[in-house]
């Protein structure tokens, strides 16, 4: 991976809305107090809005709940799929959490009571007090989505949607996948984590099917007819993947969502009943907010809505709800905009434990996508607080987005600039990832 430095990241991306620099918190003269901060999630939006408070004010009580020993991204794991990073680059231990004065609790959060303010976790008689409580739980995989799959069937047509073992696994599958094996892959409809990311991975299993298994073939069958960067994604897919990815996109004839699949014989079918008998299936399902947020009452349908200045609920008072378990409207669910929602929330609690005015947010969202080696493409927006036909929504605002047919130099440039970002935010936020590689 191209090393970049601290300063040329400052240059383009804490300029572009990152939030995770020291050098961009309040000084811990601006908040005081011994507040209790409980924070559900140890994913980019939870260690962002602890850093931050920490930060802030060393003498905030700050804990997050997290059951994992360590996180593994699910940014730069398709990248991990195609033979550009190791599974070990992508794997953190939370020490570095710790080091900065947060408390990691290795639980599962069971249960909130928020009148009596407390947490109940899994394996701990006592319930954890909070004054302020923040819910980052992620996503959890809707299993019952597609007829025939469950927990059970990932373990042998993986998601990897979920960040680790899928992962791992979903690479194993290719690594020992014959050539000439069939791969199939499903997309959801929207809402989803990271938009682009399907097609994303479909461009690094098509660069290892090609490098590794050039007899191989993926057929992606999307519930979608449209999709995000599609433009990019079609034109690298039939410059460098002509023969070995196609993409099938619901339209008026054919519904291409996966409505079955038989994973003892690796049988896909659509909606409109086309059958394909793959070597390897890659089921990506519909999601919703994590278990969590569904038992405290914080979901409305599959996702939990949020007051967009400052991403409370809109059901629950006095919790925060953010990351990829918020109804955030147009802004996708993705890793910059978590760390995005974190810096605001965290200023919204300074603010009121300090007594201080709270002031609306303004977010920022960037997702890169690698489509070939040190080729990558981006979109984004900025987003603020505003009002349609009565109701708060957060307003797209200057939005961007790569062009087919840009230079080679400029898709260089912009795999540039999201490794910076991912190293250096990774870095800033969870420290040097874990030694070894445990074979991956």
């Amino acid at each position: 991976m191209v090393a970049v430095t601290r300063r040329q990241f400052h240059g383009f991306a804490l300029g572009a809305g990152a939030l995770t620099a020291a050098s961009m918190l309040p000084k811990p003269s601006q908040a005081a107090g011994r507040a209790k901060v409980v924070i559900i999630g140890g994913g980019f939006a939870g260690v962002a809005v602890a850093t931050r408070l920490k930060a802030a004010n060393a003498s905030l009580d700050v804990t997050i709940v997290e059951p994992k020993q360590t996180y593994t991204t699910c940014v730069y794991s398709n990248l991990y799929l195609g033979g550009f990073r190791s599974f070990k680059s992508l794997t953190h231990s939370y020490a570095a959490v710790k080091a900065r004065g947060i408390t990691v609790v290795s639980d599962i959060a069971k249960d909130i009571d928020t009148k009596a303010r407390t947490v109940t976790l899994g394996n701990a008689s006592n319930p954890l007090p909070y004054d302020r409580l923040v819910v980052a739980p992620g996503i959890d995989i809707k299993y019952d989505s597609v007829i025939g799959y469950s927990q059970a069937a990932a373990e042998i047509m993986p998601h990897a949607w979920l960040s680790g073992p899928q992962t791992w696994l979903l690479k194993k599958k290719l690594l020992t996948l014959s050539n000439g094996g069939l791969v199939v892959m499903t997309v959801p409809n929207n809402p989803y984590r990271c938009p682009p990311g399907p097609y994303e991975r479909a461009c690094m299993i098509g660069h290892f099917l090609k490098t590794r298994k050039p007899k191989s073939k993926l057929i992606v069958f999307d519930a979608k007819s449209t999709f995000s960067k599609q433009a990019v994604f079609e034109e690298a897919i039939a410059e460098y993947y002509k023969g070995i990815v196609e993409l099938n996109l619901t339209n008026e004839i054919d519904d291409f969502a996966v409505d079955r699949v038989d994973a003892s014989t690796g049988e896909v079918v659509t909606k409109t009943g086309r059958k394909e008998r793959a070597a390897l299936a890659n089921i990506i399902p519909a999601q919703r907010a994590g278990a969590i947020a569904g038992r405290a009452g914080l979901m409305d349908g599959d996702w939990c809505p949020v007051n967009p200045h400052n991403f409370t609920s809109a059901l629950i008072k006095d919790v925060y709800v953010l990351g990829d378990a918020a109804k955030s409207a147009d802004m996708p669910k993705s890793a910059f905009t978590a760390i995005s929602q974190a810096g605001v929330v965290a200023d919204d609690i300074l603010a009121d434990i300090s007594g201080k005015p709270r002031v609306p947010g303004t977010y920022r969202n960037t997702c890169w996508s690698m489509v070939a080696p040190e080729n990558s493409a981006k979109i984004g927006a900025d987003y603020k607080p505003a009002s349609k036909d009565g109701t708060p929504y957060l307003e797209p605002v200057a939005p961007f987005i790569s062009a087919p047919g840009e230079s080679a130099q400029l898709r260089r440039d912009t795999f540039l600039e999201s490794a910076a970002w991912y190293d250096t935010t990774m870095n800033e936020l969870y420290g040097s990832p874990l030694p070894g590689d445990g074979g991956r």
